[in-house]
Protein backbone atom coordinates (compact mmCIF):
# COMPACT_ATOMS: atom_id res chain seq x y z
CA UNK A 1 0.00 0.00 0.00
CA UNK A 2 2.95 2.36 0.49
CA UNK A 3 3.07 5.18 -2.01
CA UNK A 4 6.28 7.04 -2.80
CA UNK A 5 5.80 10.78 -2.92
CA UNK A 6 8.39 13.53 -3.26
CA UNK A 7 6.45 16.40 -1.73
CA UNK A 8 5.98 17.54 1.86
CA UNK A 9 2.80 16.09 3.34
CA UNK A 10 -0.10 18.09 4.68
CA UNK A 11 -0.19 17.37 8.39
CA UNK A 12 -2.76 17.40 11.14
CA UNK A 13 -1.94 16.48 14.74
CA UNK A 14 -4.66 14.80 16.80
CA UNK A 15 -4.94 13.13 20.18
CA UNK A 16 -6.75 9.87 20.77
CA UNK A 17 -9.56 10.63 23.21
CA UNK A 18 -12.06 8.24 24.81
CA UNK A 19 -14.69 8.98 22.13
CA UNK A 20 -12.26 7.64 19.49
CA UNK A 21 -11.72 4.31 21.22
CA UNK A 22 -13.44 1.03 21.91
CA UNK A 23 -13.96 -0.37 25.41
CA UNK A 24 -10.31 -1.55 25.50
CA UNK A 25 -8.93 1.96 24.90
CA UNK A 26 -7.84 1.19 21.32
CA UNK A 27 -8.87 3.57 18.56
CA UNK A 28 -12.05 2.33 16.89
CA UNK A 29 -11.66 1.69 13.14
CA UNK A 30 -14.40 4.19 12.21
CA UNK A 31 -12.58 7.07 13.93
CA UNK A 32 -9.88 6.92 11.25
CA UNK A 33 -12.41 7.89 8.59
CA UNK A 34 -13.37 11.08 10.42
CA UNK A 35 -9.71 12.03 10.79
CA UNK A 36 -9.08 11.42 7.09
CA UNK A 37 -11.88 13.84 6.27
CA UNK A 38 -10.63 16.38 8.80
CA UNK A 39 -7.11 16.22 7.37
CA UNK A 40 -8.35 16.91 3.83
CA UNK A 41 -10.60 19.78 4.92
CA UNK A 42 -7.76 21.30 6.95
CA UNK A 43 -5.39 21.04 3.97
CA UNK A 44 -7.94 22.82 1.75
CA UNK A 45 -8.19 25.54 4.37
CA UNK A 46 -4.41 25.97 4.40
CA UNK A 47 -4.47 26.82 0.69
CA UNK A 48 -7.22 29.37 1.21
CA UNK A 49 -10.36 27.44 0.36
CA UNK A 50 -12.89 26.75 3.11
CA UNK A 51 -14.98 23.62 2.58
CA UNK A 52 -18.09 25.45 3.79
CA UNK A 53 -17.61 27.88 0.89
CA UNK A 54 -17.69 25.23 -1.83
CA UNK A 55 -20.42 23.31 -0.02
CA UNK A 56 -22.63 26.41 0.05
CA UNK A 57 -22.24 26.59 -3.75
CA UNK A 58 -23.62 23.06 -4.14
CA UNK A 59 -20.24 21.37 -4.62
CA UNK A 60 -19.03 18.42 -2.61
CA UNK A 61 -15.96 16.20 -2.66
CA UNK A 62 -17.24 12.65 -2.32
CA UNK A 63 -15.35 9.51 -1.33
CA UNK A 64 -15.70 6.79 -3.97
CA UNK A 65 -13.04 4.37 -2.70
CA UNK A 66 -11.38 3.89 0.67
CA UNK A 67 -8.77 1.42 1.85
CA UNK A 68 -7.20 1.43 5.31
CA UNK A 69 -4.51 -0.90 6.62
CA UNK A 70 -4.24 -0.95 10.41
CA UNK A 71 -0.64 -1.73 11.32
CA UNK A 72 -0.22 -0.79 15.01
CA UNK A 73 -2.95 0.13 17.48
CA UNK A 74 -3.53 3.74 18.44
CA UNK A 75 -4.41 3.99 22.11
CA UNK A 76 -6.22 6.44 24.33
CA UNK A 77 -3.89 9.32 25.21
CA UNK A 78 -1.53 8.98 22.23
CA UNK A 79 -0.68 11.88 19.94
CA UNK A 80 -0.98 11.09 16.25
CA UNK A 81 0.42 12.97 13.28
CA UNK A 82 -1.73 12.49 10.19
CA UNK A 83 0.36 13.00 7.05
CA UNK A 84 -1.55 13.30 3.78
CA UNK A 85 -0.45 13.57 0.19
CA UNK A 86 -2.92 14.47 -2.55
CA UNK A 87 -1.76 12.72 -5.69
CA UNK A 88 -2.25 13.78 -9.30
CA UNK A 89 -5.81 13.42 -10.52
CA UNK A 90 -6.62 10.32 -12.56
CA UNK A 91 -9.51 11.27 -14.81
CA UNK A 92 -12.32 12.29 -12.49
CA UNK A 93 -10.71 10.64 -9.44
CA UNK A 94 -8.47 12.51 -7.04
CA UNK A 95 -6.43 10.03 -4.97
CA UNK A 96 -4.96 10.79 -1.53
CA UNK A 97 -2.45 8.75 0.43
CA UNK A 98 -2.35 9.17 4.21
CA UNK A 99 -0.33 7.70 7.04
CA UNK A 100 -1.07 7.87 10.76
CA UNK A 101 2.21 8.24 12.68
CA UNK A 102 2.67 7.83 16.43
CA UNK A 103 5.70 8.20 18.70
CA UNK A 104 7.56 10.19 16.05
CA UNK A 105 8.07 7.51 13.43
CA UNK A 106 5.82 4.48 13.97
CA UNK A 107 3.28 4.10 11.19
CA UNK A 108 0.07 2.98 12.88
CA UNK A 109 -2.10 2.93 9.74
CA UNK A 110 -2.06 3.74 6.04
CA UNK A 111 -5.00 4.82 3.93
CA UNK A 112 -5.76 5.44 0.28
CA UNK A 113 -8.84 7.45 -0.57
CA UNK A 114 -10.24 8.27 -4.01
CA UNK A 115 -12.42 11.36 -4.27
CA UNK A 116 -14.59 12.89 -6.97
CA UNK A 117 -16.00 16.38 -7.15
CA UNK A 118 -19.77 16.47 -7.48
CA UNK A 119 -22.41 19.12 -7.99
CA UNK A 120 -25.59 18.94 -5.92
CA UNK A 121 -27.32 21.89 -7.61
CA UNK A 122 -31.02 21.43 -8.28
CA UNK A 123 -31.29 18.26 -6.22
CA UNK A 124 -29.38 16.19 -8.77
CA UNK A 125 -25.94 14.85 -7.98
CA UNK A 126 -23.55 14.72 -10.90
CA UNK A 127 -19.81 14.25 -11.18
CA UNK A 128 -17.94 17.34 -12.35
CA UNK A 129 -15.42 16.45 -15.03
CA UNK A 130 -14.30 20.07 -15.27
CA UNK A 131 -13.51 21.72 -11.95
CA UNK A 132 -14.58 25.25 -11.02
CA UNK A 133 -11.60 27.63 -11.24
CA UNK A 134 -11.18 28.07 -7.46
CA UNK A 135 -11.00 24.29 -7.02
CA UNK A 136 -8.48 23.92 -9.85
CA UNK A 137 -6.25 26.49 -8.15
CA UNK A 138 -6.64 24.91 -4.71
CA UNK A 139 -5.97 21.39 -6.03
CA UNK A 140 -2.82 22.65 -7.79
CA UNK A 141 -1.53 24.13 -4.54
CA UNK A 142 -2.38 20.98 -2.59
CA UNK A 143 -0.62 18.71 -5.09
CA UNK A 144 2.60 20.73 -4.69
CA UNK A 145 2.71 19.82 -1.00
CA UNK A 146 2.83 21.71 2.24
Amino acid sequence: MSVKVDIEPWTLVKNVYPQHTDHAGVMWHGSYIGWLEEARIEALSKVGLEYVEISSEGIDIAVVALEIHYLKPLKHGEEVCIKSWPLARKGIRWPWHTIFVKNGNIIAAEANVDLVVVSKVGGNIRVLRELPEKLKIAFCHLERGA
